[in-house]
């Protein structure tokens, strides 16, 4: 191997710290994937799931690791994929991808900039990833807007799956309003973490707005190998 071949694997490596990609093999990454298969068998028996929305009821509970799994794991089979960071208030996923974030969804949506050009690619095949972009002043009036509707007609044509990480739901109701335009919306727990008034609240938010909630992912178990996740749907 060349000298610059060596560069370019490390550079791989190192752009991405997700258990479903450092450790395929691994209790947790099987989990990932079992949370994928219950999505497309909900997909296969009702309506079909293309768009998703990520979310927790508070901080600190795993919903932009379990995002950004779930969006390698799709990759991996064979799925086109899109992430988008829709927290436009404190952005993580271009971080996690060591990408740019100087265009991002705060750009699409404000501007007439094309989504497909801004999304980046990533070192996952399949996988591309839309920064959430310069943080804006008026994040919810962005994400409930018309444009937003417009974005996510368009770029539905263009990707097999779209995954949303979105804020806590009752932190702000930017998760609220994304939940009411996609197909299904997952709750991400923490063990020793999430508290159950704010879960009870989070499910009142969510079903305020109608949202279709695939199930909960709880993550950070002490008793499973690996601070394992499981999934479980309605």
């Amino acid at each position: 191997m060349t000298k610059k071949q060596n560069e370019r694997k490390g550079k791989e490596s190192n752009a991405v710290s997700l258990i479903t990609l450092v450790d395929k093999s691994s209790p947790v990454s099987e989990q990932y994937r079992a949370v994928r298969t219950n999505i497309q068998f909900a997909s296969s028996t009702d309506k079909q799931i293309q768009t998703i929305v990520v979310t927790s009821s508070g901080p600190g509970e795993g919903k932009s690791t379990t995002s950004a799994n779930l969006a390698v794991v799709f990759a991996n089979a064979g799925q086109k994929v899109l992430l988008i960071d829709a927290d436009l208030r404190k952005a993580t996923v271009h971080k996690t991808f060591r990408l740019s974030n100087e265009i991002g969804l705060s750009t699409v949506l404000s501007t007439t900039q094309n989504i497909v050009d801004a999304a980046q690619p990533t070192t996952v095949d399949n996988l591309c990833v839309l920064t959430s972009g310069p943080k804006p002043p008026n994040p919810s009036e962005l994400l409930g807007s018309v444009r937003m509707d417009q974005v996510l007609a368009e770029v539905r044509n263009h990707y097999d799956i779209l995954i949303f990480d979105m804020p806590p739901v009752v932190t702000v109701t930017d998760a609220q309003i994304m939940a009411s335009k996609v197909d299904g919306t997952i709750l991400v727990v923490r063990e020793n973490v999430s508290l159950k008034e704010s879960l009870v609240k989070a499910r009142n938010l969510l079903e305020m707005v109608q949202a279709r909630v695939l199930g909960v992912v709880y993550n950070g178990a002490e008793n499973m190998k690996d601070q394992g996740y499981y999934y479980y749907g309605n």
